[in-house]
Formats: C-alpha cells, structure tokens, sequence
C-alpha cells in the first residue's frame, strides 16, 4: 500500500487546492492591497475652508453626530462677495460749522448734529441751543435716520462710524458708510449769512434703495423757558387744502402719528422758532411722523414728554431746511407760505395788522419796540376818543340825575329783591335815563374798548420772534415779565387805574357793585403781574391817555352842556322834594 501510493504522484498533475486554502490565500491578498495602496496611491489634501470646516464643526459638537444628523457631502458654497467698497472710520472729534448765524456740531457716530445754535438770538445772554444736549444718551440725535419697517439697520446706522469729507471752504461736509452690503450717505451744504441750508440722505442695501426720514427729536426751541414742552409741535402744510396743520405732543400718545401727502413744508417748532425741511420739488409727496419722546432737559431734571418728528421724501431726501426765527419778513422772503408760521389764530384780523403796524414804526420811525408800543397805543386811543366822548357825556348826565335816582330808590326803600315791586323801580330808573339818553352800561365802555386791543396784543407778543429780546429802558424782554424783584410797570397801572378811576364820574349803582369796582384795579394788577411786560405797557399807555382824555373833557364845554341838559328834581310846594 505504501509504495503504490508513493508511485502515484509520479507523471500525474498537482492536487487542487482546498477552499479553505483558497479562502485563506484570498484574505491574504486583500490585506496585501489595503495595506499597500496608501503607498501608491497618496489621497488629496483638502482645501483650507474644509478644514476650518471640520475644525469648526469639531469645536462645536463635543459628542459624535448620531447617524440621522450626518449630512451627506455637498460642494461647498461661495459666500456672496460686497456689492460696494467698505466705507468705515474711526471715531472723530465734533466739526464744527461756523457761520454768520449758526454754529453746528456735527458727530461722525451717525453722522448727527449734536448742536446747533442761534448766534443772533440769545438766550441768557448766550447764542440760543436749539437741540435738547441734555437728552438721554438712548434719545436720537437731530438727523439721524428714522427706518419704521428696519429698526434694526436704522439703529445700525445710527451707531455706525462714517468716514467725512469737509468741503474746502468749511461750510458743507459728507458723511459715507458702507459695510459692503449696506451704503448710507448724507451732506450737509451751508451758506455764509443765510437760514437756508441744503441737506440730502440716501441709504441703499445691496443696491436696492431703502426708504428712510431724516429725524429732529426730543424736543427743540428754547430749552430755558419754564415749560418749554407746552409750545413744542410738529407743522406741515398741506398744498392740497392750502392749510398749516400743528400737532402736538398727545398726536402721538399711543405711538408715532404719520401723515403724507403733497407738503409745502414740514418740521417742527416751537412759539418763536422753526426747523422745516421743504422738498426742491413742488409736486414731490412728504411724510412726517410725530412722536412723543419722554426725556429730560438741563433745566427740567423730571423726564417728560417732548415733540419729535421724521420727515421723508422717500428712498432719496433732497431737502432745503430752514432753521432760526420765525422772523415774519424772513419767512415771507424764504418761501411765502412760511410766513403762515407766525400764527395769529383766532384774533388774525386785528392782531396780525397790529403787529405790522407796530413793527413798521419800529423800524422806520422811533427804532424801538417799546416805543412803538407806546406811538400805536397813543393812536388807538385816540382814534376812539369820539366813541369815548359821547361815553362821557352819558357818563357826566348820569352823574347829573343821580338826586332823582336816589329819590326813585327812597320811594321803594327796604323793599326785596324777590318783591314784585322792585321791577318798577328799576323800570322807573331806565325811563328816566332813556329820557336823556343815557347807558347806564357807559362806565364798562372803555374797558370794553381794549379789551380787544388786549387779546391782539398778547397774541403778538405770544408769536412775534420780533418782540423777543426787545429792551425798553430798564426792561430787557417785552415779550416776557420784568425781572426786577418788585415789578414797576403793574405796581404803576394799578396807581393809574385808581386814580383814572377817581376821575370818572361814578353812575349810581349798586353799592355791592360800587365795592367791587373800587377793588378792579387790584384784580386787574394780579392778573397783570406776570405777563408780558410789552402787554402791560400797553395797558399803562392806555390808561394814562384816557386820564388825559377825561381831564380835556372835564375842561370842556361839552361837558358843562351835559350837565345843563339834566333837569333838575322838582320840589313840592311845602319845599321838599
């Protein structure tokens, strides 16, 4: 057996492998060419942004993603490239902007105005500040940009830093910012000796422009009056009702109040001063907005609620703006429909001549307000001395029958106001005064005849920029009251209404009604007391030419005729009456 099997391997072909050998030799090979390929075949580095990637994605996720988060590969995304020039700066001290009229300070953190002040008009004896400096840090700066529908990139801009460029001459500067993505430019053109300037603002993202206001808020006027808030408003004028309509701080209560349409002009203002924005365009549609912003002042510590406003031409503001006094020849020199600013309200058709009338003699005749009170006050009251004459002939004719009104009053003595009968006495009373001709209402005449006169000249004195600051010897605001610790003006109407009082003749009224009148000068100089110190020159001036008045008819023979023409009472045959 042995040797047959040795015999058989010889000249026969080789035993086929088994299949494990087979299955042994196959793994063998599979190692073999996954251990040698890495040698020649080196994979590809990957790119910088995949490894940011990876690295990214390692810092972030501490635990391995589950294999419901693993995202298959994608090729990766090209962010966008700017559509403009970064445009930014550093932080820059104020530029300042001087003018004849104006100092501006303007901030390239926003490219706001953080000052702008009046040189011509004073205030404490300092060029007037128009903007609230003392608002809170959180407030808007006037010309910062109001965005409703993007608050978010409006406060952007609002803190961004802008890159200025100042015009050679110092009266104009740029101011641009870009981020790539979101461009936003205004300028600011200035004259040497003029209210007027040129400002324009435009803000585009991604090319596409974006609509946008140009805002004035927290306030403005003259922050050193004792309420400054209660004549702040926002104006506009509406060219399709040729109307000025005023807004004031309630408008926007319940928040910011819009109103567009085809404006003249629009802005804000206070009782002596405005800054409107008017459009290049007649036709152009604005919009302005009204808010009510809850800030301080220097003066005025306790918060309250002041006027702002956002004014807007749309996507690109090209606006002329006038900032100053509402000056009434200024105005009408700028744009007529500005002179609509000095607003005489209701009292329009007397106050508004008076004013003119006070202002022409002002200027061409005696060059002082005070004075050309007191020249238009002269011609008031004298122009209405015939009406005051024939006052005082009644007057002095009442005086005349006064023996028969007693002895009327003594026939129905101690009788009650309730009592039928003293209906026929004073029947009989103005039976006897028709007689003669007499208005027992002739004492109240010439204090009727100013009180017209009065309501004109406070409203002058309430709107007319003009009046303030205007001196008259010791006083140095008309438009405001004496500063002096005891006030002269009042303390002397009151002497001269008692003593113009004690030259009328006094008609025979109630004695109730007689103790009141002695006591009407005192009432009438407390009331008097704190207002303007021009409307109690007024009232002073009338007064003493009414004393004048009363002495020349006293003296006249007009009044001794008056006199004459009463009958005397007649006397019964035992000689009494």
């Amino acid at each position: 057996m042995a040797e047959s099997s040795g015999n058989k391997g010889l000249g026969q072909p080789p035993e086929q492998m088994s299949t494990e050998t087979r299955l042994l030799l196959a793994f063998l090979l599979m190692g073999a060419i996954m251990f040698l390929t890495p040698y020649f075949f080196k994979s590809q580095q990957p790119s910088p942004a995949a490894k940011k990637s990876t690295l990214a994605g390692a810092s972030e996720a501490a635990v391995p993603p589950t294999p419901a988060q693993v995202i298959p590969p994608v090729a990766p995304a090209v962010s966008a490239a700017p559509a403009e020039p970064v445009i930014q700066a550093q932080v820059q001290p104020p530029f300042v902007i001087n003018t004849d009229l104006f100092r501006i300070a303007f901030n390239n953190q926003g490219a706001n105005v953080r000052s702008w002040q009046l040189k011509k008009s004073l205030a404490e004896g300092k060029p007037l500040e128009l903007v609230n400096t003392a608002a809170t840090i959180e407030d808007p700066y006037p010309f910062d940009l109001y965005i409703a529908e993007h608050k978010d990139l409006a406060k952007k801009l609002n803190s961004a830093m802008y890159q200025q460029t100042v015009d050679p001459d110092g009266l104009g500067i740029a101011y641009d910012y870009s981020d790539g993505h979101t461009t936003a430019r205004k300028t600011f053109r200035f004259e040497k000796n003029s209210y007027l300037a040129q400002v324009t603002s435009e803000v585009k993202v991604d090319g596409q422009p974006v609509s946008s206001s140009l805002e004035w808020r927290g306030g403005f006027g003259d922050f050193t009056l004792s309420n400054p808030a209660a004549n702040q408003k926002t104006i506009y004028f509406n060219l399709a009702g040729n109307s000025l309509k005023e807004q004031t701080v309630s408008a926007a209560k319940n928040g910011p109040a819009t109103a567009e349409g085809n404006f003249s002009f629009a802005g804000v203002e206070d009782g002596y001063f405005t800054a409107v924005f008017l459009p290049d365009s007649k036709n152009a549609t604005m919009q302005e907005v009204t808010f009510s912003d809850t800030t301080r002042t220097a003066l005025i510590e306790k918060p309250a609620p002041y006027t702002g406003a956002a004014v807007s031409m749309g996507a690109l503001n090209h606006f002329k703006v006038f900032v100053g006094p509402k000056d009434y020849d200024l105005l009408k020199r700028v744009d007529p429909q500005l002179e609509q600013l000095v607003n005489f309200g209701w009292m329009s058709l007397l106050a508004k001549p008076l004013f003119l009338v006070v202002n022409w003699f002002n200027d061409n005749v005696v060059h002082n307000f005070g004075w050309a009170i007191v020249v238009v006050t002269f011609v008031i009251n004298m122009a209405l001395f015939p009406l005051k004459l024939a006052n005082m002939k009644s007057m002095r004719k009442m005086q005349a029958l006064k023996p028969q009104v007693d002895a009327i009053n003594a026939k129905f003595k101690n009788i009650k106001m309730t009592d039928p009968r003293k209906g026929e006495q004073n029947q009989e009373v103005m039976d006897l005064y028709k007689k003669y001709g007499v208005n027992p209402m002739g004492g109240c005449v010439p204090m009727l005849l100013q009180i017209p006169f009065f309501f004109a000249f406070y409203t002058v004195f309430r709107v007319s920029v003009e009046m303030r600051g205007a001196n008259w010897l010791w006083i140095h605001d008309l438009s405001q009251p004496e500063t002096l610790p005891i006030k002269i003006l009042p303390i002397v109407m009151i002497i001269s209404q008692f003593y113009m009082q004690s030259m009328t003749p006094q008609a025979n009224v109630d004695p109730n009604q007689q103790k009141m009148m002695k006591f009407m000068p005192l009432i009438f100089g407390f009331m008097f007391y704190n207002f303007a110190s021009g409307l109690v020159l007024y009232y002073l001036t009338s007064n003493l030419v009414g004393m004048g008045q009363q002495l020349f008819f006293n003296h006249t023979e007009a009044a001794q005729v008056a006199d004459r023409s009463v009958e005397p009472p007649k006397k019964k045959k035992d000689g009494k009456k």
